[in-house]
């Protein structure tokens, strides 16, 4: 189980852009977070990626409350989620290509060995061509990269997936064809998934269930 329990966070403390969150997401389960732009959805999900310490309260994680945030989280906990941003550009390294993008959290691990064959196989599952693996984030489409950023949250075969407004960007094909990807995943591993967005057509079509950002956050 993904909980957040009475999470308060932002970057002031004087002015926390989430107040009193609650949100709980199930091994398997599907929830969409409905919210319009700007209500803090975003930095919960962070918050539920590990990325960002709340103010107040807390994530518990299968059953252990999170006690460190980003590097500082334990390793079985940091690696249990996969995250995927809005923006591809702002979530990747101009300088690397996509292969090295999708190695990332591999090599991070100390996994260098296996590191090849399973971008080989990941660049398959998200529809990347060989070709394109040498490219930098300059020399590919916004679709192209965000393939790739959803291959890398797969790298490590994460229990939860957290995806953050992950096709806002992207055309209805490339849409759908994320969205299968990560169905796909989902439904050979069993693991759990949190999407933020905005569109209630999408999250409703694609989620077990959707909450709205009024039934999770408080004033």
């Amino acid at each position: 189980m993904l909980e957040l329990r009475a999470v308060t966070a932002g970057y002031d403390r004087r002015a926390p852009v989430v107040r009193d969150a609650h949100l709980t997401v199930a091994p398997g389960e599907a929830v969409g977070l409905l919210g319009p732009s700007g209500c803090g959805k975003s930095t919960l999900a962070r918050v539920a990626a590990l990325l960002h310490r709340p103010d107040a309260g807390e994530v518990v994680l299968d059953g252990t409350p999170v006690r460190g945030f980003r590097h500082r989280a334990p390793r079985e906990q940091r690696t249990a989620i996969g995250v995927v941003f809005q923006q591809p550009r702002l979530a990747a390294d101009p300088r690397l290509r996509l292969a090295d993008l999708i190695a990332e959290p591999l090599r991070a691990m100390g996994r260098r060995a296996s590191a090849a064959d399973r971008v080989r196989e990941l660049a398959g599952t998200v529809g990347l061509t060989p070709d394109l693996l040498g490219r930098r984030p300059h020399e590919v489409s916004d679709g192209q990269l965000q393939r790739a950023c959803l291959a890398r949250a797969l790298s490590l075969k994460p229990r939860w997936l957290v995806c953050d407004e992950m096709t806002a960007m992207l055309d209805a094909s490339t849409t759908a064809a994320l969205v299968r990807v990560v169905e796909d995943y989902r439904a050979s591993t069993g693991a759990g998934l949190l999407s933020v967005g905005h569109d209630r057509t999408l999250l409703t079509r694609w989620c077990d269930r959707t909450v709205p950002w009024e039934a999770v956050a408080g004033g």
